[in-house]
Protein backbone atom coordinates (compact mmCIF):
# COMPACT_ATOMS: atom_id res chain seq x y z
CA UNK A 1 0.00 0.00 0.00
CA UNK A 2 2.14 2.90 -1.44
CA UNK A 3 -0.44 5.92 -1.26
CA UNK A 4 -4.05 6.06 0.11
CA UNK A 5 -5.93 9.13 -0.62
CA UNK A 6 -9.47 9.65 0.50
CA UNK A 7 -12.10 9.41 -2.82
CA UNK A 8 -13.07 12.95 -4.04
CA UNK A 9 -9.99 14.75 -2.26
CA UNK A 10 -8.92 18.12 -3.03
CA UNK A 11 -5.70 20.01 -3.22
CA UNK A 12 -6.27 21.40 0.67
CA UNK A 13 -6.72 18.08 1.86
CA UNK A 14 -4.22 16.14 3.61
CA UNK A 15 -2.60 13.23 1.42
CA UNK A 16 -1.72 10.31 2.86
CA UNK A 17 0.82 7.87 1.84
CA UNK A 18 2.34 4.88 3.81
CA UNK A 19 5.86 5.67 5.74
CA UNK A 20 8.93 3.65 4.78
CA UNK A 21 10.80 3.83 7.62
CA UNK A 22 11.45 5.80 10.97
CA UNK A 23 12.38 8.66 9.98
CA UNK A 24 9.33 8.72 7.44
CA UNK A 25 6.91 7.64 10.26
CA UNK A 26 8.43 10.61 12.63
CA UNK A 27 8.30 13.50 9.46
CA UNK A 28 4.68 12.41 8.38
CA UNK A 29 3.08 12.54 12.14
CA UNK A 30 0.11 14.50 12.35
CA UNK A 31 0.27 18.27 13.13
CA UNK A 32 -3.41 19.61 13.32
CA UNK A 33 -6.73 18.14 14.01
CA UNK A 34 -7.35 17.75 10.31
CA UNK A 35 -4.44 15.85 9.73
CA UNK A 36 -5.16 13.85 12.84
CA UNK A 37 -8.29 12.37 11.87
CA UNK A 38 -6.72 12.05 8.29
CA UNK A 39 -3.96 9.92 9.37
CA UNK A 40 -6.29 7.97 11.77
CA UNK A 41 -8.79 7.18 8.82
CA UNK A 42 -5.93 5.96 6.85
CA UNK A 43 -3.90 3.39 10.20
CA UNK A 44 -7.47 2.05 10.76
CA UNK A 45 -8.52 1.65 7.04
CA UNK A 46 -5.22 -0.03 6.40
CA UNK A 47 -5.03 -2.02 9.34
CA UNK A 48 -8.88 -3.23 9.37
CA UNK A 49 -8.35 -6.89 9.16
CA UNK A 50 -5.82 -6.61 12.05
CA UNK A 51 -8.14 -4.64 14.25
CA UNK A 52 -11.69 -6.33 13.62
CA UNK A 53 -11.13 -9.75 13.17
CA UNK A 54 -7.73 -10.52 14.01
CA UNK A 55 -7.84 -9.06 17.38
CA UNK A 56 -11.00 -10.29 18.65
CA UNK A 57 -10.14 -14.40 17.57
CA UNK A 58 -6.90 -13.89 19.33
CA UNK A 59 -9.00 -12.21 22.40
CA UNK A 60 -11.61 -15.13 22.34
CA UNK A 61 -8.70 -17.63 22.32
CA UNK A 62 -7.18 -16.02 25.01
CA UNK A 63 -10.16 -15.38 27.15
CA UNK A 64 -11.72 -19.12 26.86
CA UNK A 65 -7.57 -19.83 27.27
CA UNK A 66 -7.94 -18.50 31.06
CA UNK A 67 -11.07 -19.49 31.72
CA UNK A 68 -10.74 -23.07 30.83
CA UNK A 69 -7.05 -23.29 32.10
CA UNK A 70 -5.22 -24.30 28.44
CA UNK A 71 -1.86 -25.11 29.55
CA UNK A 72 -0.66 -22.93 26.12
CA UNK A 73 -1.68 -20.06 28.57
CA UNK A 74 0.98 -18.55 30.60
CA UNK A 75 -0.51 -18.16 33.99
CA UNK A 76 0.73 -14.44 33.93
CA UNK A 77 -1.17 -13.76 30.74
CA UNK A 78 -4.84 -15.19 32.14
CA UNK A 79 -7.44 -12.71 32.55
CA UNK A 80 -5.05 -10.22 32.38
CA UNK A 81 -6.28 -7.24 32.77
CA UNK A 82 -4.03 -4.73 30.62
CA UNK A 83 -4.10 -6.90 28.14
CA UNK A 84 -8.09 -6.70 28.24
CA UNK A 85 -7.76 -3.37 28.27
CA UNK A 86 -5.70 -3.40 25.24
CA UNK A 87 -7.68 -5.29 22.88
CA UNK A 88 -10.73 -3.59 23.91
CA UNK A 89 -9.32 0.32 22.88
CA UNK A 90 -8.00 -1.73 20.00
CA UNK A 91 -11.15 -3.23 18.69
CA UNK A 92 -13.00 0.37 19.26
CA UNK A 93 -11.28 2.17 17.44
CA UNK A 94 -12.67 2.28 13.86
CA UNK A 95 -15.53 3.19 15.71
CA UNK A 96 -13.56 6.39 17.98
CA UNK A 97 -11.89 7.37 15.12
CA UNK A 98 -15.39 7.19 12.92
CA UNK A 99 -17.29 9.61 14.99
CA UNK A 100 -14.22 11.43 16.34
CA UNK A 101 -14.94 14.64 13.28
CA UNK A 102 -18.30 14.58 15.20
CA UNK A 103 -17.07 15.40 18.47
CA UNK A 104 -17.35 19.02 19.41
CA UNK A 105 -17.78 21.17 23.09
CA UNK A 106 -21.40 19.74 23.05
CA UNK A 107 -20.63 15.97 22.55
CA UNK A 108 -17.84 16.33 24.95
CA UNK A 109 -19.72 17.75 27.53
CA UNK A 110 -22.72 14.72 26.55
CA UNK A 111 -19.71 11.96 26.91
CA UNK A 112 -18.61 13.59 30.56
CA UNK A 113 -22.44 13.14 31.00
CA UNK A 114 -22.28 9.48 30.54
CA UNK A 115 -18.95 8.83 31.72
CA UNK A 116 -20.60 10.27 34.87
CA UNK A 117 -23.70 7.98 34.48
CA UNK A 118 -21.41 5.21 33.95
CA UNK A 119 -19.85 5.26 37.44
CA UNK A 120 -22.79 6.63 39.51
CA UNK A 121 -25.38 3.39 38.09
CA UNK A 122 -22.19 0.92 38.89
CA UNK A 123 -22.21 2.35 42.09
CA UNK A 124 -25.37 2.15 43.08
CA UNK A 125 -25.87 -1.10 41.40
CA UNK A 126 -22.54 -2.54 43.29
CA UNK A 127 -24.07 -1.43 46.58
CA UNK A 128 -27.94 -2.15 46.19
CA UNK A 129 -28.13 -4.48 43.60
CA UNK A 130 -30.50 -1.99 41.91
CA UNK A 131 -31.20 -1.50 38.75
CA UNK A 132 -29.42 -4.84 37.36
CA UNK A 133 -29.31 -7.27 40.17
CA UNK A 134 -26.60 -8.33 42.77
CA UNK A 135 -23.37 -8.76 41.18
CA UNK A 136 -19.60 -9.02 42.00
CA UNK A 137 -16.93 -8.85 39.87
CA UNK A 138 -14.79 -12.46 39.89
CA UNK A 139 -12.28 -11.06 37.74
CA UNK A 140 -10.65 -7.72 37.79
CA UNK A 141 -10.74 -5.56 34.71
CA UNK A 142 -8.12 -3.28 35.41
CA UNK A 143 -7.66 -0.94 38.43
CA UNK A 144 -10.68 -0.62 40.43
CA UNK A 145 -12.13 2.65 42.15
CA UNK A 146 -13.98 0.90 45.34
CA UNK A 147 -15.51 -1.65 43.74
CA UNK A 148 -15.69 -0.40 39.94
CA UNK A 149 -13.49 -0.81 37.21
CA UNK A 150 -11.76 2.66 36.24
CA UNK A 151 -11.55 1.99 32.68
CA UNK A 152 -15.98 0.80 32.90
CA UNK A 153 -16.29 3.62 30.55
CA UNK A 154 -14.46 2.42 27.54
CA UNK A 155 -16.64 -0.96 28.10
CA UNK A 156 -19.72 0.74 28.01
CA UNK A 157 -19.87 3.86 25.83
CA UNK A 158 -18.86 1.69 22.51
CA UNK A 159 -21.70 -1.07 23.23
CA UNK A 160 -24.18 2.55 23.10
CA UNK A 161 -22.17 4.06 20.08
CA UNK A 162 -22.51 0.72 17.89
CA UNK A 163 -26.02 0.22 17.82
CA UNK A 164 -26.69 4.12 17.72
CA UNK A 165 -24.68 4.12 14.31
CA UNK A 166 -26.21 0.85 13.03
CA UNK A 167 -29.46 2.18 13.40
CA UNK A 168 -28.88 5.38 11.77
CA UNK A 169 -27.58 3.39 8.94
CA UNK A 170 -30.73 0.82 9.07
CA UNK A 171 -33.20 3.28 9.26
CA UNK A 172 -32.10 5.17 6.13
CA UNK A 173 -34.44 8.44 5.90
CA UNK A 174 -36.25 7.39 8.56
CA UNK A 175 -33.59 8.35 11.15
CA UNK A 176 -35.21 11.73 11.44
CA UNK A 177 -37.83 10.69 13.53
CA UNK A 178 -36.04 11.18 17.20
CA UNK A 179 -38.57 8.85 18.58
CA UNK A 180 -37.87 6.67 15.81
CA UNK A 181 -34.66 6.68 16.78
CA UNK A 182 -34.61 6.02 20.32
CA UNK A 183 -37.45 3.71 20.04
CA UNK A 184 -34.54 1.49 17.62
CA UNK A 185 -31.31 1.97 19.68
CA UNK A 186 -32.75 1.19 22.94
CA UNK A 187 -33.97 -2.21 22.26
CA UNK A 188 -30.76 -2.87 20.60
CA UNK A 189 -28.72 -2.13 22.84
CA UNK A 190 -30.27 -4.15 25.13
CA UNK A 191 -30.01 -6.86 22.83
CA UNK A 192 -26.11 -6.55 22.87
CA UNK A 193 -26.46 -7.08 26.42
CA UNK A 194 -28.18 -10.30 25.52
CA UNK A 195 -24.93 -11.06 23.67
CA UNK A 196 -22.41 -9.73 26.13
CA UNK A 197 -23.93 -11.03 30.15
CA UNK A 198 -24.08 -14.51 29.50
CA UNK A 199 -20.92 -14.89 27.93
CA UNK A 200 -19.38 -12.94 30.67
CA UNK A 201 -21.01 -14.50 33.07
CA UNK A 202 -19.60 -18.24 31.69
CA UNK A 203 -15.81 -16.64 31.46
CA UNK A 204 -16.47 -15.58 35.23
CA UNK A 205 -15.90 -11.97 34.86
CA UNK A 206 -18.95 -11.43 37.34
CA UNK A 207 -21.48 -13.60 38.55
CA UNK A 208 -25.30 -12.68 40.03
CA UNK A 209 -25.44 -13.60 43.34
CA UNK A 210 -28.98 -15.09 43.08
CA UNK A 211 -28.37 -16.84 39.62
CA UNK A 212 -30.43 -15.88 36.63
CA UNK A 213 -32.98 -17.86 34.65
CA UNK A 214 -31.18 -16.47 31.32
CA UNK A 215 -27.85 -18.66 31.02
CA UNK A 216 -27.15 -17.03 34.83
CA UNK A 217 -28.67 -13.52 33.92
CA UNK A 218 -31.70 -12.10 35.92
CA UNK A 219 -34.01 -10.46 33.65
CA UNK A 220 -33.96 -7.86 36.32
CA UNK A 221 -30.64 -6.88 34.38
CA UNK A 222 -32.41 -6.32 31.29
CA UNK A 223 -34.64 -4.12 32.90
CA UNK A 224 -31.73 -2.16 34.13
CA UNK A 225 -30.35 -2.33 30.63
CA UNK A 226 -33.54 -0.22 29.30
CA UNK A 227 -32.74 1.96 31.88
CA UNK A 228 -29.14 2.91 31.17
CA UNK A 229 -29.73 2.60 27.34
CA UNK A 230 -32.44 5.48 27.67
CA UNK A 231 -30.38 7.49 29.14
CA UNK A 232 -27.79 6.91 27.52
CA UNK A 233 -28.95 7.30 23.91
CA UNK A 234 -30.73 10.01 24.69
CA UNK A 235 -28.02 11.76 26.14
CA UNK A 236 -26.00 11.39 22.26
CA UNK A 237 -29.01 12.15 20.38
CA UNK A 238 -29.08 15.26 22.19
CA UNK A 239 -25.52 16.13 21.85
CA UNK A 240 -23.91 14.62 18.95
CA UNK A 241 -23.46 17.18 15.68
CA UNK A 242 -25.76 14.18 13.83
CA UNK A 243 -25.26 15.91 10.56
CA UNK A 244 -21.23 15.18 10.72
CA UNK A 245 -22.26 11.95 11.77
CA UNK A 246 -24.09 11.12 8.65
CA UNK A 247 -21.39 12.56 6.77
CA UNK A 248 -19.31 10.32 8.25
CA UNK A 249 -21.77 7.25 7.50
CA UNK A 250 -21.83 8.23 3.83
CA UNK A 251 -17.71 7.99 3.67
CA UNK A 252 -16.65 6.00 6.37
CA UNK A 253 -16.12 2.50 4.95
CA UNK A 254 -14.70 0.94 8.74
CA UNK A 255 -17.57 2.90 11.04
CA UNK A 256 -19.06 -0.58 12.38
CA UNK A 257 -15.63 -2.69 12.05
CA UNK A 258 -15.72 -2.87 16.13
CA UNK A 259 -19.31 -4.16 16.01
CA UNK A 260 -17.77 -6.82 13.48
CA UNK A 261 -15.27 -7.50 16.52
CA UNK A 262 -18.26 -7.73 18.63
CA UNK A 263 -19.54 -10.44 16.88
CA UNK A 264 -17.12 -12.66 16.58
CA UNK A 265 -15.59 -12.23 20.04
CA UNK A 266 -18.99 -12.99 21.92
CA UNK A 267 -20.45 -14.95 19.10
CA UNK A 268 -17.12 -17.57 19.21
CA UNK A 269 -17.44 -17.55 23.40
CA UNK A 270 -20.80 -18.44 23.57
CA UNK A 271 -20.67 -20.57 21.03
CA UNK A 272 -18.00 -22.37 23.00
CA UNK A 273 -19.83 -22.40 26.12
CA UNK A 274 -23.29 -23.20 24.28
CA UNK A 275 -24.83 -20.49 24.74
CA UNK A 276 -27.04 -20.53 21.93
CA UNK A 277 -29.82 -17.48 22.46
CA UNK A 278 -27.01 -14.99 23.14
CA UNK A 279 -25.37 -16.99 19.37
CA UNK A 280 -28.48 -16.31 17.82
CA UNK A 281 -28.48 -13.01 18.70
CA UNK A 282 -25.00 -11.87 17.48
CA UNK A 283 -25.44 -13.67 14.07
CA UNK A 284 -28.45 -11.09 13.88
CA UNK A 285 -26.06 -8.29 14.35
CA UNK A 286 -23.94 -10.03 11.71
CA UNK A 287 -26.98 -9.62 9.05
CA UNK A 288 -27.84 -6.30 10.13
CA UNK A 289 -24.27 -5.36 9.45
CA UNK A 290 -23.91 -6.96 6.00
CA UNK A 291 -27.43 -5.09 5.46
CA UNK A 292 -25.37 -1.98 6.20
CA UNK A 293 -23.11 -2.92 3.70
CA UNK A 294 -20.73 -2.48 6.19
CA UNK A 295 -18.45 -5.27 5.74
CA UNK A 296 -16.61 -6.07 2.68
CA UNK A 297 -13.19 -7.23 1.42
CA UNK A 298 -11.30 -4.89 3.48
CA UNK A 299 -12.21 -6.71 6.65
CA UNK A 300 -10.70 -10.19 4.90
CA UNK A 301 -7.63 -8.88 3.50
CA UNK A 302 -4.79 -10.15 5.85
CA UNK A 303 -1.60 -7.73 5.68
CA UNK A 304 1.75 -8.87 6.30
CA UNK A 305 2.40 -5.85 8.86
CA UNK A 306 1.18 -3.13 10.33
CA UNK A 307 0.36 -0.40 8.01
CA UNK A 308 1.66 2.91 9.30
CA UNK A 309 0.68 6.08 7.14
CA UNK A 310 2.03 9.49 7.25
CA UNK A 311 1.28 12.60 6.16
CA UNK A 312 2.58 14.62 3.05
CA UNK A 313 3.30 18.10 4.86
CA UNK A 314 2.60 21.09 1.70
Amino acid sequence: MSESVADGETPSEPRIREAEGLSAVLSGLPRTRRETEAWLDAFVDGNRFTIAVFFPLIGAIMLLGSAEGWSFIPAPLRFNAPLILFGTVVMAAPLLVGVLPAIDRRAMGGVGLLVGYTYLIEYVGVSTGWPYGEFAYGISLGPMVGEIPAALPVFFLPIVLNTYVLSLLLLGERRDSRWLRLGVVIPAVVAMDVVLDPAAVSLGFWAYLDGGVFYGVPVSNYAGWVLSAAVSVGVLDWTLNRGVLETRLAECGFLLDDLVSFVILWGVINAWFGNWVPVGVAALFGVAILRAKRFDSGLLRPSSGVYIPRIDHR
